[in-house]
């Protein structure tokens, strides 16, 4: 099982959209082969960074993911809104 964390940070301005992008595609995630779970996560004291926290199968299944249309889709409208480069982690739980 990997556990994959996302720190993004937007334009205060571009928060919103964002939003209602991660809405408009979250269910996609979810049922894409080998996610067990994703979850937008929103700094409480920086209303501007947001965090996904996702679970995978696999190293194997995230990288599936990560190398699909859908993603780079995806991805290309997300980052057009950032303010800072976005900072991954990929997890075992131990």
């Amino acid at each position: 099982m990997i556990i994959r964390i996302v720190k993004m940070t937007f334009h205060l301005e571009n928060t919103e959209a964002f939003e209602l992008l991660f809405d408009a595609v979250k269910e996609k995630i979810s049922k894409f082969e080998g996610c067990q779970k994703v979850t937008l996560l929103k700094d409480i004291k920086n209303p501007s960074t947001f965090f996904t926290y996702s679970i995978w199968d696999s190293e194997t299944a995230l990288d599936l993911y990560r190398k699909s249309a859908f993603f780079d889709d995806t991805w290309t409208k997300t980052k057009a809104l950032f303010s800072a480069k976005a900072v991954a982690w990929s997890l075992e739980e131990h």
